[in-house]
Parts: C-alpha cells; sequence; structure tokens
C-alpha cells in the first residue's frame, strides 16, 4: 500500500504540488502558507529534486547550544524508534542528528533559501511549535515525510537560538504529529540545561573577579562574559563606554577561538599566583547591547593587584599569562586581560585597568540633559529641529502628539529661560487670558487645547485673526473629530506646527531617556541600571502613555525597590515585562493570558508551580506563553 493510500487527506495537496512545479494553474484551496512557502522556495531557486552541488553549510568550531544539548539528546535517542531527532541552530544549520530520514545525508542547512518549506524553518520563524507534512514540503525527497519542530528559546532574553526537530515516516494524517511531545520535552529540557550553564558560567566569572579583587582594595577591576559584568568602585570612572566596547571585543574573541588576542607592544607579565583568600564584595552586573553605553552598579570596595592567570572549573588556576589590549584613544587608561576558563574553555575575561599618569580622571558632576533634548533618533531629531526653527520667530506654534509624547516638555524648552503664562485646558476650559496681558510680549503656553470650551475656541480664534504674531505655543492631543469652530482654530495653526513622535516609533530613544528619568540618587548611592533583557522588554513595549508612563514606572521602580544591582526583568510590570501581543487577542484569550501572567507572579516565576496552579501541563504553559509573543 502506498503512503498517499495512507494520507487521502494529502491528495489533493500531493496534486496541487504537481501542478504548480509544472506551471499549470492550482486549485483554490490550496493553503496560502503552504502557496506562499512554495513561491519563496521558487524565488530562491531551490530544486526540489536536489539536482547539482549541495550547499554544505559551514559550521561553527563550538557550539554553546550543542555543548548544551547533547547530553539531553543522548539520552533521548534510544527512545526515537523509526523517527529522527535533529537540533539546528539560529541560522538552521544542522549541528546534530540521529536516525534515519530521507535526504538527511545531503539537507545540513535547512534554511528556506537552501531547501524550502520545513517544519524547523516554519518554528524558527513563528516561534512556535510548527508540522510540516509529505507534500507540503517542497523537496521530492520529503515527500513521505512528517516532521514537527520547536524552538529553542534563550532563558534570559527569550532569543531563539535554534530547534529541535522530530521527523518520521509520513503520519496517516495531518493531525499532532506523533512526535510532538517529544519534540516538546526535548525543548524543554534543552532550555533548562541552557539556564544551569548559564548561571555556572556567572558563578564562574564572580569567583574570577573575587579571586582578582582579593589582594589590593585600590585595583580597578571589570569582569565581563559578554553578558554579564562585574565593575570594581575604582572601576567605575575608567570603564567608560568606550573602553567597555574595546573589552567587549576582546573577550568576544577569546570565547571565539579560546586563544590570545593579538596583543599590544607590551610584553605579558609574569604569572604569579592570587592568594587563596576570600572577598566579601558584591557583584552586581549590568547589560549593554555591543558595548555601547552602559551604567554599572560598582562592586563593594576591594579590588585587588593583576591576576596573572586564568581560572578553571572550582577556582582551580591555570597557569596562563595576561596581555595587554589597545583601548581607543582617549581612553585615559591602559587594560591587562586574562582570560576566564571553564572546563577548558574561555568563559569570558577579567580586565584590570591602569589609569594614565596626566590622565587621573577627576570626580565632578556631569549635568542631566534636558528631557525634551533626550533622543537620538531621526523622528524624534527632526521634530526638535523643526520646533527649534520655528521658535525663533516669536508668533504661534502649534505642537501635536499623543497624550505623555513630551509635548509640554518641548515646548517649555522652546521657551528657554522665559517664564510663560500658562493655561491648561484639562484643569479648567475656561481660558481666563485676555490680550492685555499677551501685549507686552509675554508667552502663553495653552496645554490641552482639544479640552477648550467652545468660547474659549472662538476667542482664540479671533485673537489671530486681529493678531496673527500673538506669542503661543499650543500643545494639542489628537482624538475625537474636532468641530467646525475648532478645525478653523487647528488650520490657522498648521503652518507653524510640529507633531510630536511618539515614543514606540522612537524604540531607540529609551536608553537616554532611562538616566534623565530617573530620581538622582542619594549621596554615595550608585544610580539606576539595567539589565539587557529588561532594556530590551522596554524597548519592545509601545508604550501607550509614552514618556510619561516610562517616567512612573522608572520612578516606581527607584523609589519602591528592595533589592540592589540592575533593574532585571522581572521586576518590570506585567504588561512590560511579558512584551506586547503581536496580535489581536480574542476576549477569552485576553482573560487567559492575564490568569497565566498573575499564576506566575503568585509563584515567582516558577512555571512548573504556575501550571499546576492553574490545571495544566507545563508544556500547555509553554506553548501559550511562546503563542502570545508571536511575531507575524
Amino acid at each position: 500500500m502506498t503512503t498517499l493510500d495512507h494520507s487521502p487527506a494529502l491528495a489533493p495537496l500531493r496534486q496541487a504540488r504537481e501542478r504548480f512545479l509544472s506551471g499549470r494553474p492550482l486549485p483554490d484551496d490550496v493553503p496560502d502558507e503552504v502557496l506562499a512557502a512554495w513561491r519563496r522556495a521558487r524565488f530562491f531557486g531551490v530544486r526540489h529534486d536536489l539536482d547539482g552541488p549541495v550547499h554544505e553549510p559551514e559550521l561553527p568550531a563550538e557550539s554553546a547550544l550543542l555543548e548544551a544539548a547533547r547530553p539531553v539528546l543522548d539520552r533521548i535517542a534510544p527512545a526515537l524508534g523509526h523517527s529522527a531527532l535533529l537540533l539546528t541552530d539560529e541560522r538552521l544549520r544542522v549541528l546534530w542528528t540521529t536516525g534515519e530520514v530521507p535526504g538527511d545525508e545531503r539537507c545540513r542547512d535547512l534554511s528556506e533559501r537552501e531547501v524550502g518549506h520545513n517544519s524547523a524553518a516554519l518554528a524558527l520563524r513563528t516561534r512556535r511549535r510548527a508540522e510540516v507534512h509529505g507534500p507540503e514540503h517542497f523537496l521530492d525527497v520529503w515527500q513521505d515525510v512528517s516532521a514537527v519542530s520547536v524552538p529553542l528559546l534563550a532563558p534570559d532574553s527569550g532569543q531563539v537560538l535554534g530547534t529541535v526537530t522530530v521527523a518520521s515516516a509520513l503520519c496517516a494524517g495531518c493531525g499532532p504529529h506523533p512526535g510532538a511531545a517529544l519534540a516538546e520535552a526535548t525543548a524543554t529540557a534543552v532550555e533548562a540545561e541552557l539556564l544551569a550553564r548559564s548561571r555556572t558560567a556567572e558563578r564562574v566569572l564572580l569567583d574570577a573577579y573575587t579571586r582578582a579583587a582579593a589582594r589590593s582594595p585600590a585595583r580597578a577591576i571589570v569582569a565581563l562574559d559578554g553578558r554579564n559584568r562585574i565593575v570594581s568602585e575604582a572601576a567605575v570612572r575608567l570603564a567608560t563606554p568606550q573602553v567597555l566596547a574595546a573589552l567587549e571585543r576582546s573577550s568576544t574573541s577569546e570565547r571565539a577561538s579560546g586563544a590570545r588576542p593579538p596583543h599590544d607592544s607590551r610584553p605579558p607579565h609574569d604569572s604569579r599566583s592570587p592568594q587563596d583568600t576570600g572577598c566579601g564584595s558584591v557583584a552586581e552586573r549590568s547589560h549593554d547591547a555591543g558595548g555601547g553605553p552602559s551604567r554599572e552598579r560598582p562592586a563593594a570596595a576591594g579590588s585587588g593587584p593583576v591576576v596573572e592567570r586564568s581560572y578553571d572549573t572550582g577556582c582551580r588556576p591555570v597557569q596562563e599569562q595576561s596581555y595587554g589590549v589597545t583601548l581607543p584613544d582617549g581612553a585615559g587608561c591602559t587594560a591587562e586581560i586574562t582570560p576566564v576558563r571553564h572546563e577548558g574553555r574561555v568563559l569570558g575575561i577579567v580586565a584590570v585597568l591602569e589609569a594614565r599618569a596626566a590622565e587621573v580622571p577627576v570626580p565632578r558632576l556631569v549635568p542631566r540633559p534636558a528631557l525634551a533634548l533626550a533622543g537620538g533618533s531621526v523622528p524624534w531629531r527632526h521634530a526638535v529641529a523643526r520646533a527649534v526653527e520655528l521658535a525663533r520667530v516669536h508668533e504661534p506654534l502649534l505642537l501635536t502628539g499623543e497624550r505623555g509624547s513630551g509635548k509640554t516638555a518641548l515646548a517649555r524648552e522652546l521657551l528657554g529661560g522665559t517664564v510663560p503664562l500658562v493655561a491648561d485646558a484639562a484643569e479648567s476650559p475656561e481660558l481666563g487670558v485676555k490680550y492685555s496681558e499677551l501685549a507686552d510680549g509675554r508667552p502663553l503656553l495653552l496645554r490641552h487645547a482639544e479640552r477648550l470650551a467652545q468660547p474659549d475656541v472662538a476667542a482664540l480664534n479671533s485673537l489671530l485673526d486681529e493678531h496673527p504674531d500673538v506669542y503661543l505655543l499650543v500643545t494639542y492631543t489628537p482624538g475625537t473629530p474636532p468641530g467646525p469652530c475648532f478645525q478653523r482654530l487647528l488650520d490657522t495653526l498648521a503652518a507653524r506646527s510640529v507633531t510630536v513622535p511618539a515614543l514606540r516609533e522612537r524604540p531607540e530613544d529609551v536608553r537616554e531617556l532611562l538616566p534623565v528619568l530617573a530620581p538622582r540618587p542619594a549621596v554615595g548611592q550608585p544610580p539606576l541600571t539595567w539589565t539587557l533583557d529588561a532594556l530590551r522588554a522596554l524597548e519592545e513595549h509601545p508604550w501607550p502613555g509614552n514618556v510619561t508612563e516610562l517616567a512612573h514606572v522608572v520612578r516606581a521602580l527607584a523609589e519602591h525597590r528592595r533589592v540592589t544591582g540592575p533593574v532585571r526583568r522581572a521586576e518590570l510590570p506585567d504588561p512590560v515585562r511579558e512584551g506586547p501581543a503581536a496580535r489581536r487577542l480574542s476576549p477569552m484569550e485576553h482573560a487567559e493570558r492575564t490568569a497565566i501572567l498573575t499564576a506566575l507572579r503568585r509563584h515567582g516565576g516558577n512555571k512548573a508551580r504556575a501550571a499546576a496552579a492553574l490545571g495544566i501541563g507545563r508544556a500547555t504553559l509553554y506553548r501559550k506563553l511562546r503563542g502570545y509573543r508571536d511575531v507575524p
């Protein structure tokens, strides 16, 4: 009996695929997603018969994902039966496979550009479990294969690291793949192993730092591994963003090669053994993508001399010389680097910074930038530049934008040191300002113009008709359609108007706004800092209340936190921490999502306990959370 006989439900799709490959018209019942995938494969030039040279991807020399997954895969492999199990990385390169699947020996790259539609590519794109059966595949060799894939997510950032795939002979129907539970369980176990290894790496880095800091409290020490940074109190002033970026590059080079990167003209120091003494410093970690601007909470006082060894598991020194690294011009310091090893693999580095004699930094209070001017995004800088240009002439100016976007703050900044008359229609819809008060050139700042009473709208229209050059700054939040009288006012002001962009339109400005919005720390206290994961959550949130909403979140955290160190994602409010839904949820899904988030918060983020409290399986909980975080 043929496979087609076993799968009558797929027969129409098999015939549609044959018509597609031969260029004949297709029936109307072909699923849109499958047809789009076939068209992409044809656009990429994929040969359905695998005729011609096969792309052999260059696999990484070392893969942290494979290293973490291999023990899990080795335990599961004996239970596969007649199925196959595959592991790919984030580029869909096959890192590990066992079992037999047609085409497995040739298809080592599962990206759509190489092999067309398949479950691994679909799972990577949708960030949730995906199945592809028989003729849904583009390749001939997979026409009798069913496969299910589950994405692997980083435990700290949620970034997709790769996929786990279970493939078997074509299923009797298009229902759930029989290997779906196995794929889910494998992915959950691999993610748990990744989390455990991540915590181990943090402990190893902290141990290397404390050993380096144990002997002398005067040395400036930085330990980092690409995800965590530990900065001693003495290193805070020397570790500028430029210095940290150079150290991050050195750490990346070490982790990639496991060998010493090219060092500068200074000879390496001779090795010395550190004293095996304890150090009571508290290491606070702060993250920043790409080594960009970041603030680190200093560790407690206590930083030691150059520790010219690398460190392996269990604090066991490994004989290895430190070396100098080239820092940017004007860095004001030099750096000596020592690799940090764990089980023979380089995890990160410990850097000892030395201030140059002529460039010892002097502590000084750096003034904060004005809130209205904080931000470097193109939409924001364009709006500010336009507003500044118009404000040079003391005539009416309209600032339009969503609530909380910064219209009033920008208006006050445009006024400089001038103290305006202020009228807020949200507090009193009656303007209560006479033209005689404006005759001496004193500006009027009119807030929430959309709340004005009808008589005052008419009075403003008359004022602008008679005195079109009156010094007037108006903020307006669009909402309900304006009436004829108010529309006339908007038309009059339209020639000199600026639209202030919403915060969701300039997410790259969030990092610049955070230090401006945070209250100044008390004397001797470090400023508020953020983990990379928390920053990503803040940047991805749509902020319906814009800068005002962000300010409330920042101030609440600064005033009510009971823990030290950088703010972590788990401390953020639920809507910010979990991220926005990428699709419109039904009322039932909204209720379900709220119940899940409430259970997670009640159980401290423990998914197993939350699932038990909700009466669902942990795999179901993971699947639902991934569904709510889908990226279309």
